[in-house]
């Protein structure tokens, strides 16, 4: 059979690859060797960003109407047990209580993957030229000059097929075998901690313990934080994580049940559900592929979930890639798109991979000694001393919107740079995890701002390129022909609202399909058809 792109893995990136795929009306065959079916879910937010693309793809109320709990409060709370002494607290409201921030039309929402990829499996199924296929998985692959010839195993029938594509992805995880295939290493801090998830059902746990309800209970012992419970759905089903060391440790049920008991204070009934030892790791691939195959997601880059970045990365990989890979389909795409893909994705996975890593060091380095458990003045002024230290810490996980927002191409073969612009100073804007500076410079996302007809900037953004004009030039037809003759879609949009042209700096911005800026000027520059050739990646 023949596709246009074979995607190599159904977890979140890869429906989100596909359905995106699909959404630009390109041909994609999805092969997954599981059921679909979520016993362990690795992510439980879905932030900012991707409900940005959520709502580009029309999806929002599906996330909105997951089985989570909408009123449960989201707060992280630090503590030496549920019945002993709590710490500290970051407030968070429950999602229907939160409210977008003035820099986006859309806030994070609490959506298990359990509960997110079905939402993201719909959007893909939507499409009528993407297929869906579980329990198949890929054998092997071979590349040539016009494509990619895959053999696919059928599970269930227990035969091969092959597939001829003209692009092959593998969003196949972790461990993923079309990374390996390709030769690409992973490079960085290696294995953090072995660590140890186990889902367990209790549908009183919050009346068993006296302290207020939260998202996030996070168990300081003399060594810093040990062990974390999490709400899966705000109801009865709970996460618990052993932290763990470098030294690898099978935990067992009865051991499992044992430590849930100590964090309680007191035996108590639960149903233990499924258990899934992981190793917590900081890597990031040497490259995110070449030619006609590519990698996206956890196959590119490993980090830590503390700060629930990584599903939401490779979402960004997948919109980065999904429009790239519609104009090399469409014939108006040039050879560099490829490579902006990895020079363009892979430093915002070193940013997130090192930004995980120092929040899991500054869990484990709230330290003080056996004094935390007692009560003394020197176990008091220790507890005060280590929720200071957490509270302080941790903001930057809580509040990190420009973790989310504020990634910026800063070494894109296709982007037109500002000349005079200071890039070094860039480069450190980028190292602050929560102040988020809406900005239309080149590489970044472009601002939202509400307009007059009720719509968001954003809503501008997707299908192809924008050429937002707040009265930079009366005449267009340069830019315009120059377009149409390397066969790129460009769309003109005049907005005449002073607030919006002062948000975004420039007369003249040029917005990218992924919804971040190619080029702004205050006039169209001279060379129009080589400005062209560049964000198309044929120069």
């Amino acid at each position: 059979m023949k596709t246009e792109v074979l995607v190599v893995g159904g977890g979140p990136v890869g429906l989100a690859l596909a359905g995106d795929l699909g959404w630009r009306g390109r041909q994609a065959l999805l092969v997954e060797q599981g059921d679909g079916s979520i016993f362990q879910p690795k992510m439980d937010l879905v932030g900012i960003r991707t409900m940005e693309y959520c709502r580009r793809w029309n999806i929002v109320s599906d996330v909105e109407e997951a089985p989570y709990d909408r009123d449960y409060p989201q707060d992280n709370v630090y503590l030496t047990g549920l019945n002993a002494y709590e710490l500290g607290r970051q407030k968070m409201p429950s999602m229907r209580a939160d409210r977008p921030p003035p820099e986006s039309p859309q806030k994070r929402e609490r959506c298990p993957q359990n509960m997110f990829d079905p939402v993201l499996r719909r959007f893909a199924q939507a499409q009528p030229t993407v297929d869906v296929r579980y329990r198949h998985e890929m054998v092997s692959f071979i590349e040539d000059a016009d494509g990619v010839t895959t053999t696919i195993r059928d599970i269930a029938a227990d035969r091969t097929y092959q597939v001829r594509s003209r692009y092959i992805v593998g969003c196949d995880g972790a461990h993923s075998a079309v990374r390996e295939a390709l030769g690409i290493e992973m490079r960085g801090r290696g294995v953090l901690t072995y660590t140890t998830n186990a889902i367990f059902r209790c549908p009183d746990f919050n009346q068993l313990h006296d302290k207020q309800p939260g998202y996030r209970y996070m168990f300081v012992g003399p060594d810093g934080v040990w062990a974390t419970i999490v709400a899966i759905n705000g109801r009865d089903m709970w996460r618990m994580s052993i932290i763990g060391g470098l030294e690898k440790r099978a935990l067992e049920e009865e051991e499992l049940t044992q430590i849930a008991y100590q964090l309680m204070g007191k035996p108590f009934l639960l149903e233990m559900i499924s258990i899934l030892p992981w190793a917590r790791a900081e890597l990031v691939a040497d490259s995110y592929g070449a030619g006609r195959v590519l990698i996206c997601g956890d196959a590119c880059h490993r980090t830590s979930p503390t700060g629930g970045l990584g599903m939401n990365t490779g979402i960004g990989d997948a919109v980065d890639l999904s429009w790239k890979l519609d104009a090399l389909l469409g014939d108006w795409g040039g050879p560099r798109l490829v490579e902006s893909y990895t020079s363009e994705r892979k430093p915002v996975a070193h940013r997130i991979t090192t930004f995980s890593t120092g929040n899991l060091q500054i869990m484990k380095g709230a330290r003080s000694g056996p004094e935390i458990h007692e009560e003394s003045e020197a176990g008091r002024a220790a507890r005060e001393r280590v929720g200071q230290a957490l509270n302080d810490g941790l903001k930057r996980e809580w509040l990190s919107m420009n973790m989310h927002l504020g990634n910026r191409y800063l070494e894109s073969p296709v982007i037109a740079y500002d000349a005079s612009e200071d890039r070094e100073a860039a480069k450190a804007e980028l190292e602050d995890a929560i102040h988020y500076r809406p900005s239309s410079r080149p590489g970044a996302r472009a601002p939202h701002a509400w307009m007059k007809d009720g719509r968001s900037t954003l809503d501008l953004f997707g299908r192809s390129f924008v050429l937002l004009d707040f009265g930079g030039a009366d005449d267009f037809s340069g830019l315009q022909r120059a377009a149409k003759d390397a066969g790129m879609a460009l769309e003109v949009v005049s907005i005449a609202e002073p607030e919006i042209a002062a948000l975004y700096e420039r007369a003249l911005v040029l917005v990218r399909p992924d919804g971040h800026v190619a080029w702004r000027g205050d006039a169209p520059p001279a060379d129009v058809a080589g400005l062209i050739a560049t964000v198309c990646g044929k120069k």
